[in-house]
């Protein structure tokens, strides 16, 4: 992530900091999601966190380009279906797409699936988010990010330091290397990234994910997923 120079400003002028801008972007993008979900949807609809107002199929089937190389992945690097998710550990929705769809889905389509996972903490939401994504990265870097990826899910609701440290003593990696890792803040700038990513390009909830770059929004049932991609695969979508 680049920095950006210190330069003399005049009086009028109002300087933030590198944290101070990327928390003004999420709390403008999601609070917007907010309002535009709540007029869609009603007060009790959707299946993303924060609500956010989107068809599980873009108009004009539109294809977001998303990059994928450098980031966590799992299924053949050539599968037919890229299948990217925009993911909190600690949204509730996250998990409960985690929990019902992510397994099934997988096994639904044997070997024609490769799922990227990318960060989209929401910190005004989830004091925990961003920590537990530097944790996942932190695992990562001693080959263990899918085995600590499934052990967030598995307790979203108690994620804490304490947690992360105990989960990499359990996988049995360096403790020490794993906490320096956290200490250091080695991977906020990639999460920083990602979060930057999204946002530019309109993601207003999580879980959000694109489909050969179509989007779908929220925690959708199988039913939803299997209708785009059978139709990705049958090239019924331009």
């Amino acid at each position: 992530m680049r920095r950006m120079n210190d330069t003399t400003l005049s009086p009028d002028t109002v300087t933030f900091k590198r944290s101070h801008f990327y928390s003004v972007l999420v709390i403008v993008a999601f609070a917007l999601g907010i309002l535009v979900g709540y007029l869609a949807w009603g007060r009790d609809g959707g299946n993303a966190q924060p609500v956010a107002a989107a068809p599980t199929q873009p108009q004009a089937a539109r294809r977001y380009d998303i990059p994928t190389d450098g980031f966590y992945s799992i299924g053949p690097r050539d599968a037919v279906i890229t299948l990217v998710e925009f993911s909190d550990y600690q949204c509730p929705y996250c998990q409960k797409w985690h929990d019902q769809v992510y397994k099934q889905l997988m096994a639904a389509y044997p070997g024609q699936i490769r799922l990227v996972y990318r960060n989209l903490p929401l910190t005004q939401l989830h004091p925990q988010a961003m920590n537990a994504a530097e944790a996942a990265l932190c695992a990562g870097d001693q080959n263990a990010y899918w085995q600590f990826h499934e052990k967030l899910f598995e307790n979203s609701a108690a994620l804490n330091d304490d947690l992360y440290a105990k989960l990499a003593s359990e996988l049995g990696l360096n403790v020490t290397a794993f906490e320096s890792c956290m200490t250091s803040h080695k991977h906020k700038d990639a999460i920083e990234a990602d979060m930057q990513f999204a946002i530019n390009m309109g993601v207003q909830s999580t879980p959000t994910f694109f489909i050969n770059g179509l989007a779908v929004v929220g925690a959708q049932p199988l039913s939803v997923f299997q209708q785009v991609i059978n139709d990705e695969l049958d090239g019924k979508i331009p």
